[in-house]
């Protein structure tokens, strides 16, 4: 149940799995996302989300519509507004997962452009004005323990998309665990 401190105002589910044609299509649009990441903070009308992203409503109800038909957004409430109810979208989970829970998604698993180079573009001008904070980090371990470790960071985005709303300034929070080719150190040989 939904209070008044929680992010966002209203009930949804935790997560989602998403698998169907129509749902991997709806996530794929770059304004899909944006008001699906609005949503995180509150229900909005169409009319609060065109003036967000700066799109005309018919766009953006197109969008919704889209979003809607995919099982990912939902209205939340209705207000009457002379003689007019006013639809308040939220969305159905506050994570779209891609593809099967036990399983690390693969590049293949991504629609559209990946997370992490959405995210390279969106941080340029603060790596420009040296107030980027990332890290990146490599370690030899096993693929169950990779699964492991990236329920983890998942709880972590989820704790981040439920933090309150406040101060002037949106931040962004990308991770990302993948199979590389880093150099690794040979087994330590028998006599040592």
């Amino acid at each position: 149940m939904s209070n008044a401190t929680e992010i966002p105002d209203y009930a949804l589910a935790d997560e989602l799995e998403v698998a169907s044609p129509a749902q991997l299509h709806a996530l794929a649009g770059p304004l899909r996302a944006a008001i699906l990441d609005l949503l995180l903070e509150r229900a909005a009308t169409v009319s609060e989300l065109a003036a967000a992203v700066r799109r005309p409503k018919s766009t953006v109800a197109h969008h919704v519509k889209v979003l809607v038909d995919a099982g990912m957004l939902r209205v939340v409430h209705t207000r009457r507004v002379r003689a007019i109810d006013e639809r308040y979208y939220g969305r159905t989970a506050r994570l779209f997962r891609v593809g099967e829970r036990d399983h690390t998604p693969s590049p293949s698993a991504h629609v559209g452009v990946s997370p992490l180079s959405k995210a390279a573009a969106e941080a340029a001008p603060a790596h420009q004005a040296d107030e980027l904070r990332a890290t990146l980090r490599h370690a030899r371990i096993p693929e169950a323990r990779a699964r492991e470790f990236w329920a983890q960071v998942l709880v972590l985005a989820q704790e981040f998309a439920k933090l309150p709303r406040s101060g002037e300034t949106t931040y962004g929070f990308v991770a990302g665990l993948y199979a590389t080719d880093h150099p690794t150190l040979p087994e330590r040989s028998a006599d040592r």
